[in-house]
């Protein structure tokens, strides 16, 4: 299975740029499914990510800018990105909890190429 990401690019500050992330077996069972951010010497860190059940989870940074949405059936991810700041330039990675089946269930995480976001002041 593999993760496809679009959406990112560059915009000034409080503007709004929506990625979104495909992933290429639309029958695979995934579990959580979201965005990471690893901006420039930073930490990877947490962008927003959800459960199949709908449980949502923000990184502090962008909570009340940033709106994950997600297509359970279509194996979709999406972020809407409200109100950037310079300081959300990153490449962003979605990422997906794969769940196989091995004579019992267990979580392959698989990860996206990444699409970069730059948010000039």
């Amino acid at each position: 299975v593999q993760l496809q990401a679009s959406g990112g690019g560059s915009v000034q500050a409080g503007g709004s740029l929506r990625l979104s992330c495909a992933a290429s077996d639309r029958l695979v069972r995934i579990g959580r499914m979201g965005w990471y951010r690893q901006g420039p010497g930073k930490e990877r860190e947490l962008v927003a990510d959800t459960t199949a059940e709908g449980s949502v989870n923000y990184g502090d940074s962008v909570k009340g800018r940033f709106t994950i949405s997600r297509d359970t059936a279509a194996n979709t991810v999406a972020v809407q990105m409200n109100n950037l700041k310079p300081e959300d330039t990153a490449v962003y990675l979605c990422y997906a909890g794969i769940q196989l089946y091995a004579g019992h269930w267990y979580t392959k995480d698989v990860w996206g190429q990444g699409t970069l976001v730059t948010v000039s002041s």
